[in-house]
């Protein structure tokens, strides 16, 4: 198998680029790294094709391992001909693969390899090389009639022979393909309820059949849920017929699959009718004067094998298949959905009231100054009796006055649509008209319970009770989403469907890497960061976070990338794939607060003369744009004058024109609210504008306004055809919608974008 070329030909790739990026991942470099400093190599490959070249470089490769393994097992066995290795090696896939290499594999103890213990495999060659006339197989079974090998009779060889083709026909590999592509075509899915009286929130699923082909992924996933949960029985339900004609041509079986079907039926009355005879004589059975022709024997062999064998082994791989293509399209939603919220745009510099809403423990507040350093914690009661609400009024309004409070933010948890209403009746519209106006914002709390009680949220704020953190956490996301966000398992953020039935195991690994490129993507402060937004740069574990801080507090702050070099266990290795993502502010070498790398500051330095400027500039902001331009427009020139490929040039001097940018100002900014919408309020036609909170395989939630948020189904997103939302809109985009309809009992709002 040449990896290289198809690589090449799946990504649509050179087949040069293909080989470099394979070395420097072997080489240990990381995802980021490669994706922002070595472009010329990639062809200037993002940092998502990468991952999904990585991830495909290292199947491929197990793939190519496990032909090298099973050929070596079957030449082991004196079975490997050049026809079958070459069989092995054009295997795409390892379902392929394994279908080549069933007959060979070392099995458990069946029906079949008990027959052949019993010395009824050369029987069972016999019926199938007479397979195309009538000779009747019970003529050659009596030379087997063996009592010590308990084959006690010629029924008994006859069963064990058919067991042993049953197998054979089980483990042919262009059947069971034959059988699987027929099953994926023509296939359905079916699901009933084992108790169709019983209420649950499957029972849409209590009746469904929908064509394994077309059925949705979420569906899948419903459905897979429903199954495990004991209220759901699930099949792949296919004609048989489909593909049956095709096997009984592939074993030499000339007559029609009708006419074999009633021979099968005159044989099983004709035999039925020996053995009652024989039971009321109180005789053994006497087959001597009884005929099954081997085609009929065969075709009995072949309808037991794909009703026994074959058939509930491809439902497996069937659901299987489905299962995991549904867990690739809700992992790309999560994905896509992750990466949207950890880049929302930061609030930056503004003091945040945070409020954790909460009925019986009351609501948690915290003071966040700009720097997100907490002020003061309490507990409020807004929902409780008149007196407590107006203590709360005081406290909250006191608070506003005290620490000149810009936002308050809301978490969306529970009383959450209480508190809002509190914090705009009694709150906002008390604030002295003098005093500057206050907004609010609905923050998305997933996740800061599991920070608050976590280990890292006790080292960082152990004079704080576990509630009070939920509510820094609230207020600390809305100033930088993105450090805060980083301190929780991507797992428990929710920003998708069904996390709970993936993968485990493979939903941490593909957030994480989300989170990875987004942090590196940003980058990160070297003086500030916390020790869990450090373990998201490239090259960085979790205990070289922890060094790098250790040092930190040991020398203030860090004046110069350089300085990482000191760092217990930080090797040239590391700081090679992590400096060009660290930023320190007011660095004695301004480019130290940059996305340059170190290796390429000599360039830097040479192109900033180009410029007519210096170093110093970049603190300033005031290199001229047009200047960059026209030195753009120059660029092959100047790649081979300063011996540097053009991605990388063009990347420097974009990073010049803009030092320090954070690429997330691009993102939409946070609808900030002064007033609260009731449902009661909404009326079909009104046209709201909205934030978009999640995004899911049928469509996407947006939040109004209201405690509850609407939905615009996939068909209301755009006016022309899109395959899924996330084609139209993304986590935090801001839309215009216009309400469809309202169902206050249900608490359904349905939304529209086609205004």
């Amino acid at each position: 198998m040449n990896i290289t070329m198809q690589l090449a030909t799946e990504f649509s790739v050179q087949a040069d680029y293909v080989d470099n990026i394979t070395t420097l991942i072997d080489e240990g470099n990381t995802i980021p790294f490669i994706a922002r400093y070595r472009k010329e190599l990639t062809g200037s490959m993002d940092d998502q094709i990468l991952r999904e070249l990585s991830e495909r470089l290292e199947y491929l490769r197990n793939l190519e391992e496990t032909m090298t393994k099973y050929k070596a097992t079957i030449e082991e066995q004196g079975n490997l001909t050049e026809e079958l290795a070459a069989k092995i090696d054009n295997a795409k896939t390892l379902a392929e693969l394994d279908d080549i290499y069933r007959p060979f594999r070392p099995k458990r103890r069946t029906r079949a390899t008990i027959a052949m213990e019993k010395g009824l495999q050369p029987l069972a060659l016999e019926i199938l090389q007479m397979s195309d006339n009538n000779v009747n197989v019970y003529d050659l079974a009596s030379s087997y009639i063996d009592a010590e090998k308990e084959v006690l009779s010629a029924q008994d060889a006859v069963d064990g022979a058919k067991d042993i083709i049953a197998e054979m026909v089980s483990d042919d590999a262009d059947i069971r393909n034959l059988v699987r592509e027929a099953t994926t075509a023509h296939g359905v899915l079916t699901s009933t309820a084992k108790d169709a009286e019983e209420k649950t929130v499957y029972e849409m699923y209590y009746d469904f059949t929908e064509s394994v082909s077309k059925v949705a992924g979420h569906r899948v996933l419903a459905i897979n849920r429903g199954e495990k949960e004991g209220v759901l029985s699930v099949n792949v339900v296919v004609d048989s017929n489909l593909f049956i004609g095709h096997i009984l041509k592939m074993y030499n079986l000339a007559s029609t699959l009708r006419e074999l079907m009633n021979q099968e039926e005159s044989y099983k009355e004709r035999i039925s009718a020996l053995i009652s005879a024989a039971k009321t004589d109180g005789a053994d059975v006497d087959y001597s004067s009884f005929k099954l022709s081997a085609q009929l024997a065969v075709y009995e062999a072949i309808i037991d094998s794909y009703a026994r064998l074959i058939a509930p082994s491809i439902e497996r791989e069937i659901r299987n298949n489905l299962t995991e293509m549904a867990e690739d399209g809700a992992l790309k939603v999560f994905k896509e959905n992750l990466r949207q919220l950890i880049m929302q745009q930061p609030i930056a510099g503004k003091v945040v009231l945070a409020l954790d809403p909460g009925f019986r423990m009351g609501c948690k507040y915290a003071v966040i100054d700009g720097l997100g350093n907490p002020h003061t914690t309490g507990v409020i009661y807004p929902t409780f009796s008149d007196s407590k609400v107006q203590e709360a009024k005081s406290t909250v309004l006191g608070l506003i006055q005290k620490y000149d409070v810009d936002i308050i933010a809301i978490g969306n948890g529970t009383a959450s649509r209480e508190t809002e209403k509190f914090v705009v009746d009694d709150v906002l519209r008390n604030v002295p008209q003098s005093a500057k106006k206050i907004a609010y914002i609905i923050v998305n709390e997933a996740g800061a319970s599991v920070y608050s009680a976590s280990p890292l949220a006790a080292k960082e704020f152990p004079e704080y009770d576990v509630n009070v953190r939920s509510a820094v956490s609230i207020g600390r996301r809305l100033q930088d989403p993105m450090a805060e966000l980083v301190k929780i398992d991507p797992k428990s953020i929710g920003v998708g469907q069904y996390q709970h039935d993936l993968n485990q195991k493979r939903l941490g690994e593909t957030l994480g890497g989300v989170v990875e490129d987004c942090v590196n993507t940003v980058g990160v402060d070297l003086n500030t960061a916390s020790s869990s937004l450090l373990s998201y740069v490239a090259g960085i574990s979790g205990k070289l976070a922890d060094n790098i801080i250790t040092y930190r507090d040991e020398i203030g702050r860090y004046t110069s990338r350089t300085e990482l070099k000191k760092v217990a266990k930080l090797g040239p290795k590391a700081f090679t794939q992590c400096a060009g993502f660290l930023r320190i502010p007011d660095a004695k070498n301004p480019l130290d607060n940059t996305s340059v790398h170190p290796e390429s500051y000599a360039i830097a330095t040479e192109l900033l003369k180009h410029l007519g400027t210096d170093k110093k500039k970049l603190t300033t902001g005031a290199i001229d744009p047009s200047e960059v331009a026209t030195l753009k427009k120059s660029k092959d020139r100047l790649s081979e004058e300063l011996g540097v490929g053009v991605p990388t040039l063009l990347d420097i001097l974009n990073e010049l024109e803009k030092p320090g940018r954070d690429p997330r100002t691009d993102m939409p900014a946070p609808v900030l609210r002064s007033d609260v919408l009731e449902m009661e309020d909404l009326k079909e036609g009104m046209i709201l504008k909205g934030t978009v909170r999640n995004v899911i395989d049928f469509g996407a939630f947006i939040d109004i306004g209201v405690h509850q948020d609407g939905l615009v189904h996939i068909s209301q997103i755009a006016d022309r055809f899109i395959k899924h939302p996330l084609d139209a809109v993304k986590l935090g985009d801001i839309v215009d919608v216009k309400v469809l309809g309202v169902d206050i009992q249900k608490k359904r709002i349905s939304l529209t974008m086609k205004i």
